[in-house]
């Protein structure tokens, strides 16, 4: 069997076997060429096509959240009259955000899953034929969060942050760190981008997400279309906080909410191109006070640019670089440089700071750091393809000490940016966090 791998990378389309189509996981995600082992790949492949077996469909846990609040979510459906869309039924720009807040204590609504049905199927998909698993092994629809559809919100007002997932991911992609920065006392904002993420709309209405690489055009399109997004979402929070409810099919919201959001406290945040999302956003909106940058280069093609124009000018406010070794970027001589960073660095006139984990790959600043170990112990076992593309796909760094790092870091930043209480953690490298090395 083989499956199209399909990198946001060096602008190719490849096909290889089964442990190679495990990269449908990475679906253009990838900021930059991944690097290549060919004799570990044929090794893989090999081992995968000799190991793979029939299992159960899998459910997956997500990490508890560290912070102290409980939390609800929600869900807005918004429509942007300034923007048209003809194959959206209004004629208009469509999307859909999820809303994480904290919640009253005593909430008894019920925990949220961890994606709509229609969106779980598009996302098990390429997983289910990797695999030459039925459609469904990976359960998405029936994992759960720890989170209260509806839930009261809790007493208090609370910063707010927006998340942009990467390149073409859902916005439920990164659920672990949003539940967990929400649970620390904010009100986070996730975002899918229509026409990108693949996006279920009230009424079962479904959009498919992309399934083909850009190229270095049609991705500038993509963040400008992203930028656009972010700005909305904000001035429709605005209406929310007003006492409005922008949600155009009019539904309930939870009890509190509009009330909840410090607006005042706004900063930005994504994974791959959401972290590139969020940097071009401050530099067109000064409305977000701080953001940052989870493994997303600043550029548009890792070999032939161009820069953004973020990476070009910096910022005057805050900004997080977080990165895996999935590209190098401290050596222009080297291979894999992502001449991004070290740009913004030079540029920007902001509180900076350049973190990185070492031993990871990309995958591991999304869920799959989380997902993707289960998954390979459900279908492998103590066979060692498992161990081995676990390694290719979100690297050699423990799953459980990643996913903790970034969240305590991230924590830490928007705590210092948005709630003007400096963090230590963040001002040398800590013998707490051995796994994260300070760049720069």
């Amino acid at each position: 069997m083989a499956a199209t791998m399909i990198r946001m990378t060096n602008h190719r389309v490849a096909r290889r076997p089964l442990a190679a189509a495990l990269c449908l996981t990475v679906l253009l995600a990838v900021p930059a060429v991944a690097h290549a082992a060919e004799p570990l790949e044929r090794s893989a492949e090999r081992t995968a096509e000799r190991t793979a077996r029939a299992i159960e469909p899998i459910t997956f846990e997500l990490p508890e959240p560290t912070g102290r609040k409980n939390l609800g979510t929600t869900e807005l459906h918004l429509v942007d009259p300034a923007r048209d869309d003809l194959s959206a039924p209004g004629g208009k720009r469509e999307l859909m955000i999820s809303v994480w807040y904290p919640a009253r204590t005593g909430a008894r609504e019920p925990i949220a899953k961890y994606m709509p049905a229609k969106t779980a199927a598009f996302t098990d998909a390429p997983w289910a034929e990797a695999f030459e698993q039925p459609i469904g092994t990976f359960d998405y629809a029936n994992t759960l969060t720890h989170s209260r559809v509806g839930a009261t919100v809790q007493y208090g007002r609370f910063p707010v942050v927006l998340f942009s997932p990467g390149y073409p991911y859902s916005r439920f992609q990164n659920t672990a760190l949003v539940e967990d920065l929400a649970s620390h006392g904010y009100v986070v904002v996730t975002m899918d981008h229509t026409h990108e993420s693949p996006v279920e709309f009230p009424g079962e209405r479904f959009v498919p997400g992309v399934t083909r690489e850009p190229d270095a055009a049609a991705y500038q399109r993509a963040i400008a279309t992203r930028v656009a997004d972010a700005r909305f979402v904000l001035s429709q929070l605005e209406r929310l906080a007003a006492g409005q409810n922008p949600d155009v099919d009019g539904r309930r919201l939870p009890e509190g909410l509009g009330g909840a959001l410090d607006l005042r406290k706004t900063g930005i945040f994504g994974f791959s191109a959401g972290g590139f999302t969020g940097a071009e956003t401050m530099l067109a909106d000064g409305r977000f006070a701080a953001g940052a940058d989870l493994d997303g280069m600043l550029q548009y093609n890792l070999e032939e640019g161009p820069l953004g124009e973020v990476a070009k000018r910096g910022l005057d406010r805050p900004f997080l670089l977080f990165g895996s070794d999935t590209n190098q970027r401290t050596d222009p001589d080297k291979d894999f440089y992502d001449r991004s960073w070290p740009a913004f660095w030079e540029a920007q006139r902001g509180w900076k700071l350049d973190l990185q984990l070492p031993g990871s790959e990309h995958q591991a600043f999304s869920d799959n750091q989380v997902i993707f170990p289960q998954a390979m112990r459900a279908v492998y076992g103590d066979e060692p393809a498992g161990p081995m593309l676990i390694e290719r796909i979100v690297g050699r760094v423990d799953p459980g000490r990643s996913v903790f790092a970034q969240r305590t870091y991230l924590a830490a930043f928007f705590d210092q940016t948005l709630k003007n209480r400096p963090r230590s953690l963040l001002r040398s490298e800590s013998p707490r966090f051995p796994e994260v090395r300070f760049a720069r």
